[in-house]
């Protein structure tokens, strides 16, 4: 049988995979989309739980996706519907009353009010700080990083654009750029704000599904990237997808398909073919060779250059700098199906319900978060973990809308911090009813009873995450989105331009240049460079 050629090879079906398929289809070239597992979306999976329910199997949110993906794409024409609640996150406390982020920063800032005029003050004075520097990262994250051996006129024209947008911010605010930027988030807060549970509420955007800390440096970076691209500001942005998360990666499948991509799935790619220095293809698990002129990578860097890639197109150095990365997760997920909505400390059942519809924090303090991160690093799962909740049926009923028979009136989405990949003592498949209990008994202590709404529940440890989804060391983002590992240095220095070692091979997920997270933007950085080579070319 005569095998097709393609201009392309994408592999990897997650949201930036497809984001990048549907880029280079679009382009004109014949693209093919492998993926592994039977569903689309990597992380962004929608999931059945329970008979009729569904849930997020990772991502719970996709407010950090690029409005201008959407826009290249014509996404809302492929079916995505996102829904965007007034409220962006709700702090409860078991001794103390709940602290709500609203979308609008003067909302948040007049409840602030009744506790802490100086905090309501601050809050409106950072959240603009922050919407001006993350429009500076905004710019830096639609880049190619330039090429420290060899910078091309491309790069100084970058560079200049990044350069006005940080002289725009103004002397002040600019040299503030500069100091905050290095600076755990713990010490920002507290040059702002006096009270520790707003402290804390804030600081989880600098740690979410990384190893970093509250007091690690480099953790504001974090919270600016979240907020680069985005409505967010110093609440940080809530944002569904009508029909879960994988809505999204129905939409961009449908996208790249319109433009002509190819995809399978039940698809997995055991290496990329390489002659005569340069990649011609890729062989799967089954024993089927593809062969194509393009190979990209919506994998992390660590499966793509370790796994696919022979060692000896690497070479030592290379190898040993790619097994090196740090892609050890910290970041577990447990499902829930609940029989009715818990009641949860300091709300009003139904007068505050709207509270619920964003992220639900479970993080008192800067402390409770400094110790939780300390378990994990020392390889043990905090008995302490802090918690980010969505429950999504509150904003979307027809998640559960064929459960309601079996009693399911909610699911709820739980992202479980400090569980980290590698145990000290035990193993993950033996402690993973023991983490479902765990996120559990700390929901207990904001939401009592819950544990008895419980009708079903899907626990997914940093372990799952690797043999399921693919996300070596369990790490969603591919990697730690520390200055060290940021920008020019993502994945490594020398190889941020999404090109790798081979001619023809590129990264696009995740582990390259600007990150992690449900933004796109890696996918479609890496498409426009795979473009660019490709017409100079042909």
């Amino acid at each position: 049988m005569t095998e097709v050629t393609y201009d392309a090879i994408v592999v990897g079906g997650g949201h930036n995979g497809l984001v990048c398929a549907a880029y280079l289809a679009k382009a004109g070239l014949r693209t093919l989309v492998l993926e592994r597992r039977q569903q689309l979306g990597g992380g962004l999976a929608t999931s059945q739980i329970t008979p009729g329910a569904r849930v997020s199997a990772l991502a719970h949110t996709v407010g950090r996706f690029r409005a201008s993906v959407a826009r290249d794409l014509d996404l809302y024409s492929h079916g995505l519907r996102l829904v965007q609640p007034h409220v962006r996150a709700v702090s409860l406390r078991p001794d103390a009353a709940p602290i709500t982020l609203w979308g609008d920063p003067d909302q948040t800032a007049s409840e602030l009010a009744r506790t802490s005029r100086h905090d309501a003050a601050n809050w409106l004075e950072l959240d603009r700080r922050v919407r001006a520097h993350a429009s500076v990262l905004d710019r830096l994250m639609s880049l190619t990083p330039p090429d420290p051996s060899s910078p091309a006129l491309a790069d100084v024209l970058g560079a200049l654009r990044v350069g006005l947008r940080y002289r725009g911010l103004g002397t002040a605010d600019a040299r503030e750029f500069l100091r905050v930027l290095p600076m755990p988030i713990a010490d920002l807060l507290e040059d702002n704000f006096e009270t520790d549970g707003l402290r804390a509420a804030v600081a989880t955007r600098g740690m979410r599904f990384s190893s970093l800390g509250p007091r690690s440096a480099g953790s504001t970076q974090v919270l600016l990237a979240d907020s680069a691209g985005n409505d967010g500001g110093l609440a940080g942005e809530t944002v569904y997808a009508r029909g879960g998360p994988g809505a999204l990666a129905e939409a961009l499948a449908s996208a790249a398909r319109a433009h002509g991509a190819e995809i399978r799935t039940s698809a997995e790619v055991a290496a990329v073919r390489e002659s005569d220095g340069r990649a011609s293809g890729v062989a799967l698990a089954s024993g089927e060779e593809i062969d194509a002129a393009v190979v990209v990578g919506g994998v992390d860097p660590k499966r793509l250059l370790l796994d696919l890639v022979e060692p000896e197109a690497l070479g030592p150095q290379l190898g040993w700098q790619a097994g090196n990365l740090r892609l050890d997760g910290v970041t577990a997920k447990v499902n829930l199906a609940l029989s009715d909505l818990p009641k949860f400390t300091g709300l009003d059942g139904d007068a505050d319900r709207d509270r619920l519809r964003g992220r639900i924090l479970v993080a008192p303090d800067l402390g409770y978060l400094d110790r939780a991160a300390d378990a994990a690093k020392y390889g043990r799962i905090s008995t302490e973990p802090w918690l980010e909740a969505t429950i999504p049926s509150l904003v979307d009923p027809l998640l559960v809308d064929g459960a309601a028979r079996s009693g399911v009136r909610h699911v709820m989405s739980v992202l479980l911090q400090s569980a980290p990949y590698t145990l000290r003592d035990g193993d993950w498949d033996a402690c993973r009813e023991e983490l479902g209990d765990l996120a559990i008994r700390t929901l207990e202590t904001v939401a009592l009873g819950i544990g008895a709404l419980v009708t079903a529940r899907q626990v997914l440890t940093p372990v799952d995450l690797e043999r399921d989804y693919g996300f070596t060391g369990g790490h969603p983002l591919h990697g730690e989105p520390s200055l060290d590992q940021w920008f020019a240095w993502r994945p490594l220095l020398g190889w941020a331009r999404y090109r790798m070692p081979l001619d023809g091979l590129y990264l696009a997920g995740a582990g390259a240049h600007p990150g992690g997270g449900v933004t796109g933007t890696p996918g479609r950085n890496a498409a426009r460079e795979i473009v660019a080579d490709w017409r100079r070319r042909h």
